[in-house]
């Protein structure tokens, strides 16, 4: 079994230290196989931030934990039109990593980190066609037992992220995207941007759209809440391609504790899931829309 931390949205610049070291404390203490953080390390893409968000992967490495990072729109400077154009993600590359599409295989899972930041966006993504040829070609080689996973920030589907459900812009290039991921047999899409929990099967979302768990994770760090959802992050344990259970950890005020659980199974390309635990009561995580 492969445990893994997502965390995502960290906004370092627009962030509550105090939940930074408890989030800190948290990984230490269980010390997941992998961590992963899917975008938005900082608030404005400033050297400060940076220099901030680095020293907190410093702290998370030190402590022996694998990591894999990619960045968000956020990573990319607003205001200073020249970097943003010029050098989007230079500051990134010199304070975080080099790696904009970075790759993690152990025995148990493979996966791939996808960039969706651009400079022509103020705040949507996309994928371009030479980062889908790469997402066929990465797994195409995988073992058909392992468990593929895909992370990005913006998620490939249209997400609901009002209290009304209203839907979110998909990922620019969204069909060929979809089709890609399809094709490449990915499990489960992991990504962020939305500040808010969800999980759902991609079937559910997009019709031809593989057999995917589409997993979302709120801002781990950040005062900047969406629908009064506090901060929070998930904890994924992967038994098997077709077997995962999902805990959103979430905090409440004084620390982060598990607000819900649910084991997700998949037959054929339908999954299901079942709380193990009684449903979500920690803040407006009860919203999450798990699937059923």
């Amino acid at each position: 079994m492969a445990r893994i931390a997502h965390l995502s949205d960290i906004h370092f610049g627009a962030h509550d230290p105090r939940i930074v070291d408890a989030a800190t404390a948290w990984l230490e203490a269980r010390r997941p196989d992998l961590v992963v953080i899917s975008g938005d390390l900082t608030q404005r893409a400033r050297v400060e931030q940076f220099r901030a968000a680095a020293a907190w992967l410093n702290r998370l490495r030190a402590a022996g934990l694998k990591i894999l990072v990619i960045p968000g729109n956020h990573d990319v400077p607003l205001f200073d039109l020249v970097r943003r154009f010029a050098r989007p993600l230079a500051r990134y590359k010199r304070y975080i990593s080099r790696d904009l599409c970075p790759f993690y295989e152990d025995d148990e899972v493979a996966m791939l980190g996808l960039n969706t930041a651009r400079s022509l966006t103020i705040k949507d993504g996309r994928i371009n066609h030479g980062q889908m040829d790469r997402l066929r070609e990465s797994f195409a080689r995988i073992a058909a037992a392992k468990t593929r996973i895909l992370v990005t920030h913006h998620p490939l589907f249209a997400m609901p992220i009002g209290r009304g459900g209203e839907l979110s812009e998909a990922v620019g290039r969204h069909e060929d995207a979809v089709q890609a991921a399809c094709e490449a047999g990915v499990h489960v899409a992991l990504a962020g941007h939305f500040h808010r929990t969800y999980a759902q099967a991609a079937q559910k979302m997009v019709a031809h759209s593989g057999g995917a768990l589409v997993i979302q994770a709120g801002t781990a760090t950040s005062t900047r809440l969406r629908n009064a959802e506090p901060q929070s992050f998930n904890w994924l344990h992967v038994r098997r391609n077709n077997a995962i259970e999902l805990q959103v950890i979430v905090w409440d005020g004084n620390a982060f504790r598990r607000a819900s659980h649910v084991d997700y199974v998949r037959e054929g390309e339908a999954w299901t899931g079942r709380d193990v635990i009684d449903p979500p009561t920690v803040g407006s995580v009860a919203m999450l829309q798990g699937v059923r």
